[in-house]
């Protein structure tokens, strides 16, 4: 799909992008899902992983009463004044964002919060940086996140018994440990204003990127708008599911796997008359980490393909990059 080079003229959209709706923009396929009570779960997620990087979820047993009324409570301060929200931010790294992705000029139809997973820093209480932002909400995002950060180690755990790495908990160590640099954000994308100049298309909510992390758990309300990379030219349209989780395979697991397992392409797109709401939470390694091909995963005599780095050095250099670059490019051997 080829994203319009002309903005729509609009003092709240000028330089958001468009692209050609959905119904024209992307094809139907079968999303992987996973039971994860089934005995074959662990092969499923592999097969999905190596396929697609994506596939959901379902007999999670995350209750969706909680999730539903987190997912209220987010949107009460959506609904916010303008003013109030911005008291919460601009995020540096953590607080409210609108409209700008990132420090490189990327845009999109999106509001944010963005939240750190870090227990030390979870434990405070936001109200001295983010007054718009309650406590309330702030300690339904840290239960949120406690009950995601044990679903996806369950499926980091089996992804690695399935890979027959040396240890189950070769991957989940990483975000179970007290270092791990994961966060949560939580995107309102407003429904698509109804202006001529957007007749049969949608804006970019969020633009194509890959995460740069382990893994990503997203769950949203029963809007439509994802769409994923099926590795090609073509987008395909992810059907809304509230009950489910969709696992997004992120550049590092990429990485640690040598490329058995792929990081995908997606997008978030605003394409009609209804909000979407989304929580992704992304489980990264502690900073100081070693980003490699794990021991049981590469054959004899295999070599890696990328060349060894930090989780920091990843991150600062995916900041320093466009959201729609190919990160992993730069540190690719043959790169080189």
């Amino acid at each position: 799909m080829v994203v319009l080079s002309q903005p729509i003229v609009d003092g709240n959209i000028a330089h958001i992008k468009t692209c050609k709706m959905a119904a024209t923009a992307a094809k139907a396929v079968a999303i992987p899902v996973v039971d994860l009570s089934q005995s074959g779960a662990k092969t499923l997620i592999v097969e999905a992983c190596r396929d697609l990087g994506f596939f959901k979820v379902i007999n999670h047993r995350i209750s969706m009463d909680f999730v539903t009324r987190l997912e209220s409570e987010a949107l009460k301060f959506f609904k916010l004044p303008a003013p109030e929200k911005a008291k919460s931010g601009p995020p540096n790294p953590f607080g409210y964002g609108s409209k700008v992705i990132g420090p490189n000029g990327d845009v999109g139809w999106v509001e944010y919060l963005l939240f750190s997973t870090n227990p030390d820093l979870a434990s405070r209480n936001p109200s001295s940086t983010a007054t718009g932002i309650s406590l309330t909400l702030w300690e339904m995002v840290n239960e949120y996140v406690s009950a995601v950060r044990e679903m996806a180690c369950e499926v980091l755990e089996m992804i690695a018994d399935e890979l027959e790495m040396t240890t189950r908990e070769a991957l989940s160590r990483l975000i179970r440990d007290r270092k791990s640099d994961s966060c949560i954000r939580i995107n309102h994308y407003p429904a698509r204003p109804s202006l001529r100049a957007l007749t049969g298309r949608s804006l970019i909510g969020f633009g194509e990127h890959t995460d740069p992390q382990i893994i990503s758990v997203l769950r949203s309300n029963d809007a439509s708008g994802l769409q994923i990379s099926d590795g090609g030219s073509r987008w395909v349209a992810v059907p809304p599911d509230d009950a489910t989780f969709f696992f997004i395979v992120g550049d590092s697991l990429q990485v640690m796997t040598n490329g058995r397992l792929r990081s995908v392409r997606h997008r978030v797109v605003a394409e009609g008359a209804r909000a979407r709401l989304s929580m992704v939470y992304f489980g990264g390694a502690p900073l100081t980490e070693k980003i490699t091909p794990l021991e049981g995963v590469m054959e004899e005599g295999e070599e890696s393909l990328y060349e060894e780095f930090t989780w920091r050095e990843y991150k600062e250099s995916a900041y320093k990059t466009r959201l729609g670059d190919d990160r992993l490019s730069l540190f690719q051997k043959s790169a080189q």
